[in-house]
């Protein structure tokens, strides 16, 4: 008897042991990577889509003029902060599984209520078809699954992203924009990540298929790769695109490319890397691209609007990343993107008009600019979705060693993350307006007098206006946080982070996920919009999980984030 309860006694030391070693181990450990499959082990089979576009013929067939680099890539300066004596705390523990927990959560209604459609309605708990119907939050959230290390699920997407047939659709017309940077960018990434042969060749079938959306007289895209104009050699160049569109299709098709060896996709968008160049000077407001471009005649003098926001957003930011991904091996972005960013700190950034107490850091915002026949406006209204020019000027400066820009994209971060703070929700409207007190190098001093004209009452002080009060679970904000946290080490970026997180979680739970919300100055409920984008898993819970990760795993020295924030691994 007395043997016995030796027995029972050694037993519970054991587990008592092993509970102590699992439970604080993590804590204190050097920096640990993502939990990993032992390797790829080839379960995941390739099923070809039912039309294959190679076969069709180009009716503006065109040589290639553009080859990827072959020599040894630069030595870039670091990018990432050195974490020399980072530790895993138990805080920051909980917060990262927080995040994990709210992905699974989303995850698995999508899986239950939405399987292979491209949005979960997450009120209603109906599937949504928004873009071409080929499981687009699947495909984006590819990349999230394994950083999460949610290896079981991935293998179960990654094995129906593998058999999306492109030809199954009730469309007539793919978003080439959206497309490329939710579904290439998304198989390219889960490649990279997983190495798992069957998702490169996906991206390979959808990269055939959008490659045609070049098959223009000048060689430009439209907006729209209509499937029948595409076969029927019919398509031409918009007269009046958004300049993002065709200009943020560079690093995945880029990537494509280095990954397969076909030097097609590099040439197609380097083609439009020309036309960037040709005319950077030749604006209204030279150094930068107005939001719409005359693409089928190559101009831009039509149009005097000039934004870092909707319609021209991801030109800027793929500017330097396209400098990255090319291993220093192409000069001419980082050129572009430091004209750019001149007339950007001249025209657009600015000081919010904040009292002096509610603004320690002396935050930024940017604006919009339009030019007049006499003068220059300067517009001081602010959109969510262009906070992601904090990390754009902390990695530009990072990489091109430009100190002061570094500086200037940790003001605009910590911008968006005082503009969540000013709000009951604790959440950024969509678009809002703000009293603007003078330039980048100009002082700012409180005017009361000045607020009491252009001020928005019932909001705090700094703002004119809500003028777009949603928040549809966008991830700007918290990618510029992240990516300074990650360029600084600053902590308590954390903490503003922290804040974000909590807000989204409180403002938009559903029973089954999280909604997008009608208006974030309300007190008390919001109203749920029944609507959660693919973003929401690819972007924002990827940015906050990674936030609360050690700093190794997907190391801002090792990949460069697309638009969506799929990683792709930079040349060594």
């Amino acid at each position: 008897m007395i043997q016995g309860r030796r027995i029972v006694r050694t037993f519970f030391a054991v587990v008592f042991f092993l509970l102590v070693v699992g439970l604080f181990r993590p804590f204190d450990s050097p920096i640990r990577p993502p939990p990993q499959p032992s390797r790829p082990d080839g379960k995941i089979r390739f099923k070809p889509s039912s039309f294959d576009w190679t076969t069709v013929r180009q009716r503006y067939p065109a040589k290639l003029i553009h080859s990827l680099p072959t020599s040894s890539p630069k030595q870039f300066p670091p990018v990432q902060h050195h974490f020399r004596d980072y530790t895993h705390d138990a805080t920051t523990v909980k917060r990262q599984e927080a995040v994990r927990n709210a992905f699974e959560k989303s995850w698995k209604s999508y899986r239950k209520h939405a399987w292979l459609r491209d949005e979960l309605a997450p009120v209603s708990g109906e599937g949504k078809t928004t873009f071409g119907g080929w499981a687009a939050t699947l495909v984006d959230a590819l990349d999230t699954l394994w950083i999460m290390g949610l290896h079981d699920e991935f293998l179960s997407a990654a094995t129906a992203a593998a058999q999306l047939d492109w030809a199954d659709t009730t469309v007539t017309s793919a978003n080439l924009f959206e497309t490329t940077i939710r579904h290439l960018g998304g198989l390219l990434s889960a490649y990279d990540l997983s190495g798992e042969r069957a998702l490169l060749e996906k991206a390979t079938e959808l990269g055939n298929m959008l490659y045609m959306a070049f098959d223009t007289p000048n060689r430009m895209p439209g907006f729209w790769l209509n499937f029948k104009d595409a076969k029927r050699g019919t398509q031409v160049a918009g007269t009046n695109d958004p300049s993002a569109c065709p200009a943020s299709l560079s690093l995945e098709f880029t990537r494509l490319s280095q990954l397969t060896g076909d030097p097609k996709f590099y040439d197609a968008v380097s083609r439009v890397t020309d036309l960037l160049e040709r005319t950077q000077s030749s604006s209204k407001l030279p150094g930068m691209w107005p939001k719409l471009i005359n693409f089928r005649e190559g101009t831009l003098n039509h149009e005097s609007g000039f934004t870092l926001g909707a319609l021209a957003d991801s030109l800027y930011e793929y500017l330097p990343k396209m400098a990255i991904l090319l291993g220093g091996q192409e000069p001419r972005y980082e050129k572009m993107h430091r004209a750019a960013m001149e007339v950007v700190v001249e025209h657009l950034v600015f000081r919010p008009m904040i009292p002096a107490e509610d603004n320690p850091h002396d935050i930024l915002f940017v604006g919009d600019a339009f030019v007049r026949s006499d003068k220059i406006d300067h517009v001081p209204e602010s959109q969510h979705l262009s906070c992601f020019v904090g990390g754009m000027f902390g990695l530009g400066g990072k990489v091109f060693n430009l100190p002061e820009h570094v500086d200037i994209g940790g003001r605009i971060a910590r911008g968006c993350g005082w503009a969540y703070d000013a709000f009951p929700t604790g959440l950024m409207p969509e678009i809002f307006g703000l009293v603007r007190c003078g330039s980048v190098k100009e002082p700012c001093v409180w005017d009361e007098e000045k607020w009491e004209k252009e001020g928005a009452r019932g909001l705090k002080k700094g703002f004119s206006n809500a003028r777009d009060p949603r928040y549809i679970l966008r991830p700007e904000a918290i990618e510029s946080v992240f990516l300074l946290y990650r360029m600084t080490g600053k902590e308590e970026l954390r903490e503003v982070a922290w804040r974000m997180f909590e807000s989204v979680m409180k403002s938009t739970e559903t029973k089954l996920a999280y909604s997008a919300i009608a208006d974030v100055t309300v007190k008390g409920e919001t109203r749920r919009l029944d609507s959660m984008e693919s973003f929401f898993l690819a972007e924002t819970l990827k940015y906050f999980y990674l936030m609360f990760s050690p700093p190794d795993i997907i190391s801002l020295d090792e990949f460069v984030f697309n638009t969506e924030a799929h990683p792709f691994r930079r040349p060594k």
